[in-house]
């Protein structure tokens, strides 16, 4: 990964990494909310919520609109491909380390015989 990768790929996983964002992500990939709506679930002023949903929306994971007076919040299922397209990537990386510690940990005990 490239730096410009690795900005959005921190961006996106510190977007994720509250409970509270992942549920709303939740919500707006069911489908379209407003963000009066979303705050009605959750025991936090309504400008708390409007900062969750900013720091989706910088991580790009939703988009809003607007729609008279509303904010419209939806999620962005290619950004949420990507962030599991990232964890796979590590899984790999990592799937593959633990592959040659098991090479290398069967060659010492063969060794040993």
């Amino acid at each position: 990964m490239n730096g410009d990768d690795e900005d959005r790929a921190d961006a996106l996983f510190h977007a994720l990494a509250d409970r509270t964002r992942r549920d709303i992500m939740r919500r707006v990939l069911a489908g379209e909310r407003s963000v009066s709506a979303l705050a009605a679930h959750y025991d936090m002023s309504f400008a708390a919520v409007q900062k969750h949903v900013a720091v989706l929306e910088r991580a790009g994971l939703l988009t809003k609109r607007r729609s008279g007076r509303e904010q419209l919040a939806r999620g962005d299922v290619e950004a949420v491909r990507s962030v599991a397209s990232m964890l796979t990537e590590l899984e790999q990386i990592w799937r593959g380390r633990i592959a040659r510690i098991d090479e290398l940990i069967a060659s010492d005990s063969t060794q040993e015989e």
